[in-house]
């Protein structure tokens, strides 16, 4: 992969309306899953309104294909709602992977088995690279389950809890992302590893 990873600029229809920030604020890179089958199921559920006050919805700023094809929906000057609490200073990008798709919240379908592959990643890390030199402050990375913690009922049992976020899961290789980047992984206290 070229050190200038070609990224298709796509816009959300709602991306004027996020707010804009400073480049000096980019702090924290998030590395999520779509959890969906494909880039188009994401780019729906990213097209939905969520918060009609504002007109917008939740999605990344960057999407990536499982063939390492990249896509800008929202610019990284403008705050996307991806990661609750923590968005005003990051930026977020997506991995095309089913995760725990179609049952997100079912008790036993919590394992996320999908592997990414090699050329996902090459894109990921070229991306990275590119964001590092364009923003100089984001120097932490960390993963969308060690952000957004919550335990919410499973949708085939509500007495149990599952978590509301893996993503992007046990097969992400977060050792080469750290190498390749040199980014820091932002520390975070352990959690639970179930809830009844």
């Amino acid at each position: 992969m070229s050190e200038r990873p070609p990224i298709a600029i796509e816009p959300l229809p709602y991306q004027s309306r996020l707010a804009p920030r400073q480049p000096g604020e980019l702090t924290l890179l998030v590395i999520h899953c779509t959890e969906t089958p494909d880039l188009a199921t994401a780019r729906a559920l990213g097209e939905r309104i969520l918060y009609p006050e504002s007109g917008t919805g939740a999605s990344g700023h960057y999407y990536i294909d499982r063939d390492g094809r990249i896509a800008q929906w929202v610019d990284p000057l403008r705050v996307a709602h991806h990661v609750r609490g923590h968005n005003a200073r990051s930026l977020g990008i997506e991995l095309v992977n089913r995760g725990r798709f179609p049952e997100w919240f079912r008790s036993d379908r919590q394992e996320m088995t999908e592997p990414y592959p090699e050329s996902q990643i090459e894109a990921l890390i070229a991306l990275v690279a590119l964001l590092r030199r364009r923003f100089p402050a984001l120097r932490q990375v960390a993963g969308h389950d060690q952000l957004d913690r919550e335990w919410v009922p499973a949708s085939d049992d509500p007495a149990r809890r599952v978590r509301r976020r893996l993503d992007p899961g046990p097969l992400f290789p977060w050792g080469r992302l750290i190498a390749a980047t040199g980014l820091e992984r932002l520390a975070t206290a352990p959690r639970p590893l179930s809830r009844r």
